[in-house]
């Protein structure tokens, strides 16, 4: 029977629309199942959406929509993305999109609850009790603050969150909790004394420091009065289990946990090989909440929760709509091969630390490693053998009476040299990916690559065809570099399953390379006399300059006309709530500087159908430069001399290769109906570079 493994990503919130961290975790998880289902485990793929909670309640109430129709809308996006990414079950991905709002489910979390409540804390207390409770509240991070985790901002009596920077809600209620106190030296005794159970070290000693600050009793129920939207605690209809016991549960509940589901993979099959991959934002919940609720039903703790880093911009700024500088989902998936998102993602991202992530990052890296690495390597070795074999694999033997012609040649004549790097980076590799050290195993590889382009511009194959004498020169060359690109598209599919299943087959080979272990390679298998299939460009370069005008013109369009889902809401934290708000402060208004500004210089933009260039004199003393995307209702000579309000204080941005240093305010319906775009302007005389409050 195969050894099983269990992996699972955080069940993402779903009040607001996927992003980038739901995409990039769930990256990862599928490349991991992959990889495990290569080496001949029992692999097991959990995803899905967490859809209890106040901010679930207050997004549906927001967009006009009941809880139900909110979440089955964020859980289809979800599943969108995921089919748009190869991640679902149709592209063997993903074994189950986990719901909280599954019966099923329901049944499971009631019943933890249940064998929690029979038992007793280490220190012979009950393990649940109910109590009145006051204190501050933050809904997107679903807990209770103290004063040591919030802050008082300079004129406000009312507490914020240090993480998300908005007012904490008082809550005065009845609540049941959880005697997590109780549970500390349990905790510090079983992560120190386990250097597996939370990686990296970094991370583990993140979590060791805030046990060691001292636990607080968890509340884990709402009074269904305050938060309808959620599973009722077991015996008490009046409250509803709170986001943390019941999000954490569907770990086990979708194995077929605490409810008789007969299409259920099997607890006792799967929980005692799982490693849940988690954003470090959420490590906490995951260890020291997780933790303690599996030892009070005395089920068992999971094998390895590993916390990932977080994607920063180009610049190393953290991603959000407010600064403009969120990765896009489906822009990916319109300008990018999904296998070259995949690679981006794991090489990228030294896993457990934070990496950078830019459009421009992405086509730099595809067309270095992928279009003039990899893709590369696979076309003109293919062609070589069409063009100089027939299409046909040679044998890879150089005879002992045609070594020194090798050798003039700068070819190792027996090959042992390349056997030993390959293997070695194939051992190199296995090692690195079991540790979830991605980025240094795909190091390994491309060395590789690097070597046999090196064996291959050293010894020129369009030279040797010209001398009878080369010919078993030749033949080693491109048999080399054959064998090589069958042991690299084995070892890559995890990665990247649609490029290296093409390379495969291009090398005239039809088995399923996801059923291959990579560790049972054995040099030399590739048969002389293999038919190599028709040669086809696996990576094409990628156009920087046209991408990148195309991206930065959708974006302005998508600014201009100030387009957005109606689901859409704040930036969040994958798993984590956000919570949804219809209004902002005065303190958010207050950072926005509108100015008078007046046109001094309009003018079209060569190839760029809707924007034009300004010239602005603000008072300052140069005039500004901002690019807007009025060119298809205004014509540019009628707006110089014009007064015009300017967001002054707008982070600058290149488009078209052009700085834009501001905004120009102009109003329209959102939906595009009616007239032009209104630019805003005075009825009385305003004196340039005025502020407008």
């Amino acid at each position: 029977m195969s050894e099983t493994f269990y992996i699972t990503t955080p069940i993402y919130y779903a009040n607001s629309l996927p992003h980038l961290g739901h995409l990039y975790t769930t990256i990862v998880a599928d490349v991991v199942a992959r990889h495990k289902r290569q080496r001949g485990f029992d692999a097991y793929f959990l995803t899905g959406t967490d859809e209890h909670g106040i901010n679930i309640q207050r997004a549906a109430e927001k967009n006009g929509r009941s809880p139900q129709e909110q979440v089955d809308l964020i859980s289809a996006e979800l599943k969108r993305m995921f089919h748009d990414f190869r991640l679902d079950g149709e592209n063997s991905g993903y074994d189950i999109f986990m719901r909280t709002t599954e019966p099923f489910h329901y049944a499971g979390a009631q019943h933890l609850w249940r064998e929690i409540a029979k038992g007793v804390s280490p220190k012979g207390n009950p393990n649940i009790y109910k109590a009145f409770y006051r204190g501050w509240f933050c809904a997107p991070c679903a807990e209770y603050k103290t004063e040591e985790q919030y802050f008082l901002p300079e004129g406000s009596e009312i507490p914020h969150c240090p993480i998300h920077e908005r007012p904490l809600d008082e809550v005065a209620e009845e609540s049941y909790f959880f005697n997590l106190s109780d549970y500390q030296d349990f905790l510090l005794e079983t992560i120190e004394n386990n250097p597996n159970l939370v990686k990296p070290d970094a991370r583990k000693n993140e979590v060791i420091s805030f046990i060691r600050g001292g636990l607080q009793d968890l509340s884990i129920s709402r009074q269904r009065s305050s938060v309808s939207w959620g599973i009722p605690v077991p015996g008490d209809d009046d409250h509803v289990m709170y986001v943390w016991l019941d999000a954490l549960s569907n770990y086990i509940t979708a194995l077929g946990y605490g409810h008789d589901r007969e299409d259920a993979a099997g607890f006792d099959k799967y929980w005692q090989n799982v490693t849940h991959l988690v954003g470090k934002d959420i490590l906490r919940f995951h260890t020291v909440y997780w933790f303690c609720f599996l030892k009070a039903a005395g089920l068992p703790l999971p094998k390895t929760v590993y916390a990932h880093g977080m994607w920063l911009d180009a610049d190393g700024r953290k991603m959000g709509k407010t600064l403009g500088n969120v990765i896009e989902v489906d822009v990916l998936h319109q300008y990018f091969q999904v296998d070259a998102v995949r690679y981006f993602a794991l090489r990228d991202m030294v896993f457990g630390q934070d990496g950078k992530f830019g459009y421009e990052n992405l086509i730099d890296r595809a067309n270095a490693d992928l279009a003039s690495g990899l893709g590369n390597l696979a076309s003109r070795t293919f062609s070589m053998i069409t063009k100089y074999r027939d299409g046909l694999v040679p044998d890879g033997k150089i005879a002992e009476e045609n070594y020194l012609n090798a050798r003039r040649a700068g070819l190792d004549p027996d090959g042992q040299e390349l056997v030993s790097v390959v293997t070695h980076a194939r051992d190199e590799f296995l090692r690195r990916f079991d540790n979830f050290e991605f980025s240094q195993a795909l190091e390994s590889i491309w060395a590789v690559i690097a070597r046999v382009d090196k064996m291959i511009s050293d010894s020129k194959p369009w030279e040797l065809i010209k001398d009878e004498k080369q010919a078993e020169t030749l033949n080693a060359v491109l048999y080399r570099a054959t064998e090589t690109l069958r042991w690299i598209s084995i070892l890559l599919y995890p990665v990247m399953p649609e490029a290296t299943k093409s390379i495969y087959s291009q090398i005239g080979l039809s088995e399923d390379i996801a059923k291959i272990d990579p560790a049972s390679l054995k040099w030399g298998e590739l048969s002389a006399g293999t038919k190599i299939g028709e040669t086809v460009g696996v990576f094409p370069r990628i156009d920087k300059r046209k991408v990148m005008n195309e991206i930065e013109a959708n974006s302005q369009k998508k600014e201009i006309s100030n387009e957005a889902p109606a689901a859409v809401v704040e930036d969040q934290a994958d798993g984590a709530s956000a919570e949804v708000e219809s209004f902002i402060t005065i303190d958010d208004f207050l950072k926005v500087e509108l100015k008078v500004g007046k046109v001094k210089v309009c003018e079209r933009i060569p190839n760029a159908d809707k924007l034009l260039r300004f010239e602005i004199d603000l008072g300052e003393t140069e005039h500004r430069q901002i690019l807007a995307g009025l060119a298809e209702y205004y014509e540019p000579e009628a707006l110089i001399g014009r007064k015009v309000v300017v967001v002054a204080n707008l982070k600058p941005r290149k488009m078209r290769g052009l700085e834009s240093q501001g905004m120009i305010c102009a109003a329209s319906l959102e939906d595009d109906s009616g007239p032009k775009p209104a630019l805003a302007a005075f009825l009385e005389d305003v004196e340039v570079g005025a502020r407008l409050k």
